[in-house]
C-alpha cells in the first residue's frame, strides 16, 4: 500500500487535523466577535457547523497523538471507514455553511449595500473573514476525506 500524506497516526495527519481545528475555531471566533451575527440564520448555521468540525478534528487529532506516541497503526478498515463517514459528513456541513454564509455576505455587501450604511452597524469585514476561514476549513476536510477514502479503497 502506498503511504499517503495525511494518513491517520502520522505527523502529517496530525498537522492536517490541527489545521482543521484551528481554522474552524478562528471562523467561530471572528464570527462571534461581529455585532449582530445572531440575527442571520446562515451565520448561526456556520457557527454550529464549525463547532462540530472543531470537535471532530480535535478528537481525531487526539487519536493521531495516541497513534504517534504508542506507535500504533490506525489504518484498519473499520476505523478508516469511520473516518471516511465522519469526514464526509463534516465536509458536507462545512461546505453548506460556508456557501450559505458567503451568499448572505455577497447579498448584503455587493447587492444591497447594507455594509456601507452606518445606521445598520454590520461588521461585513468580519463576516467575510469568517467565511474565508470556513472555506479553508472545508478545503482541509476535503483533503482529509480524499486521503481516507483512498486508504479505505486500498485496504479492500
Amino acid at each position: 500500500m502506498k503511504v499517503l500524506i495525511g494518513r491517520p497516526g502520522s505527523v502529517s495527519g496530525l498537522v492536517l487535523r490541527l489545521g482543521q481545528c484551528a481554522f474552524a475555531a478562528t471562523a467561530i471566533g471572528v464570527m462571534v466577535s461581529a455585532y449582530g451575527f445572531s440575527s442571520f440564520t446562515a451565520f448561526c448555521y456556520l457557527i454550529a457547523s464549525m463547532g462540530l468540525q472543531v470537535l471532530w478534528s480535535f478528537g481525531l487529532a487526539c487519536l493521531d497523538i495516541y497513534g504517534l506516541t504508542r506507535r500504533r497503526d490506525l489504518q484498519n478498515p473499520i476505523l478508516v471507514s469511520l473516518f471516511v463517514v465522519g469526514d464526509w459528513v463534516t465536509a458536507a456541513l462545512s461546505l453548506a455553511a460556508a456557501c450559505s454564509s458567503a451568499g448572505i455576505v455577497v447579498l448584503y455587501s455587493k447587492d444591497l449595500h447594507f455594509c456601507k450604511d452606518p445606521r445598520l452597524h454590520l461588521h461585513c469585514d468580519k463576516f467575510q473573514i469568517s467565511v474565508i476561514f470556513a472555506f479553508l476549513t472545508w478545503a482541509l476536510v476535503a483533503v482529509s476525506y480524499h486521503v481516507m477514502f483512498w486508504i479505505l479503497l486500498s485496504s479492500v
